[in-house]
């Protein structure tokens, strides 16, 4: 059996195996976060769409702002594609799995928020309308939480 010692930064055989997970990780949990929070904000807008009609338009904006969490994963999936190599290091590896962590699962916690907020604001909003600019400011504030994700990897996935 020969077991062979790796020195830092000297390529590794399945070093790339770690950065591939890190665009799964990416796709995957920012996929899902963007699905719960279309899905639930979208069970919401048909409840409402009883109580309120000519308000459906105006309660697409949970539906629209989940999309975007898909669109980061998206974007990190292709740049972190873009600069595997054939010969990489542990150390770019996992570089690379951590940026599509931190997007991923940032994304993740985003749109489940954006599903809960979206769910009742939206419900909430068709019977009363001063509902509606809360609603919007809360789901601001958890889309920002995937964009900080997103702009952390990033940075992590270009050092």
């Amino acid at each position: 059996m020969d077991i062979a010692i790796l020195a830092v930064g000297q390529p590794a055989d399945h070093a790339a195996f770690f950065a591939f997970m890190g665009i799964a990780s990416a796709v995957v949990f920012a996929n899902l976060g963007s699905a719960y929070g279309t899905a639930k904000s979208g069970v919401g807008i048909c409840s409402m769409a009883v109580l309120a009609p000519s308000k459906i338009i105006k309660s697409i904006i949970p539906v629209v702002m989940a999309g975007i969490l898909g669109i980061y994963g998206v974007i990190v999936g292709v740049l972190l594609n873009m600069n595997i190599k054939d010969e990489m290091t542990f150390q770019e590896g996992y570089k690379y799995l951590g940026a599509g962590l931190c997007c991923g699962l940032s994304s993740l916690a985003a749109g489940i928020a954006i599903g809960i907020v979206g769910d009742a604001g939206v419900r909430a909003n068709a019977q009363e309308d001063r509902v509606f600019i809360g609603m919007i400011l809360i789901l601001i504030f958890a889309e920002a939480v995937a964009l900080y994700g997103f702009i952390i990897s990033l940075v992590v996935a270009n050092k």
